[in-house]
């Protein structure tokens, strides 16, 4: 059922692609925000409690759900539960469609307009960067989400598939929404940075070494072992160093941005991002997904015939 319901999710996303401030992520975001203003006293311990209180409902209704579905037979109604909830906890699109239109923005030379959409995805000041600098920050932001968007969200719905159904995805939804909202806020929010770490240390290298086996394999390991572990954020960096690795182009150094020049570490082999390798990066990612799927594909035929 995994790989019909991973189909029909990814399928229904590409024609009504769901946006990141849509009802579902707010109400859990208000909720989310209530929790904190009434049970954060500013210990560790506050945020491991208002954690588990903000993500347990929704792994018992994932679960629940579709095991009460099973219960009664109704395989149909159970695909439907899984393929609606994944829908929500994923966003290929998402990053996607931001590509699109930066991409056409820097071919028609508005580099104005590419910019202003590259601010509206990423929430970061872009009216100092140059075109070179707004295709490195697209195709970086653009790695990134793939992740938290696809990758991530589908290996969690795979390996806990079977047992909760779409549970494992809302989980990692919720662990991702926490902790980008709390990673600042010492030591409450200590903890959903840290469960979120361990819940991507696996998928995190399982995509990094799909990006080098669907681009050049060569490059993105010596990039991933060589450079990744300079980048502030370790998983980050792994998942930037291999896919400009594969690409064959360069990804972080310098940018302008806040009236300075903000030097990073470079990550990646090759020639300096420019539009041309917009829609490389969108292939790559997609051609990830597919071997993603194949695999999944592969290990349920397995599963079947044991």
């Amino acid at each position: 059922m995994s790989i019909l319901t991973l189909i029909l999710a990814l399928t229904l996303e590409q024609f009504r692609p769901i946006s990141s401030r849509n009802p579902v992520y707010l109400a859990f975001v208000r909720f989310a925000n209530r929790l904190e203003r009434n049970l954060n006293a500013g210990e560790y311990r506050n945020g491991v409690l208002v954690w588990f209180i903000a993500v347990l409902p929704l792994a018992l209704i994932g679960a629940g759900g579709y095991w009460l579905l099973l219960a009664q037979g109704s395989l149909i109604l159970a695909l439907a539960w899984n393929v609606l909830l994944l829908y929500f906890t994923m966003g290929f699109r998402q990053f996607s469609h931001a590509f699109t239109g930066i991409s056409k923005a820097l071919r028609a030379d508005d580099l104005d307009g590419a910019r202003a959409s590259l601010a509206d995805w990423t929430g970061q000041p872009a009216s100092e960067l140059t075109s070179d600098e707004v295709a490195k920050l697209t195709i970086e932001q653009g790695v990134i989400d793939s992740y938290r968007y696809v990758f991530g969200t589908i290996f969690w719905f795979v390996v806990l598939g079977w047992l909760v159904g779409p549970a494992g995805a809302l989980v990692y939804r919720a662990a991702c929404l926490l902790q980008q909202k709390w990673r600042d806020n010492e030591p409450f929010g200590a903890f959903a940075t840290s469960i979120l770490a361990v819940m991507d240390y696996v998928p995190v290298r399982c995509a990094a070494a799909g990006f080098a086996i669907m681009g050049d394999f060569e490059d993105a390991v010596y990039c991933w072992r060589v450079q990744a572990k300079q980048w502030a954020d370790y998983d980050y960096g792994i998942l930037l160093a291999s896919a400009a690795g594969a690409l064959g182009v360069r990804l972080g150094d310098a940018v302008h941005q806040d009236h300075t020049v903000r030097f990073r570490p470079e990550m990646g082999l090759g020639d300096t991002a420019n539009a041309d390798y917009l829609a490389s990066a969108v292939g790559l990612v997609w051609r990830s997904v597919l071997l993603w799927l194949t695999l999944i594909l592969l290990l349920s035929i397995a599963q079947w015939l044991a």
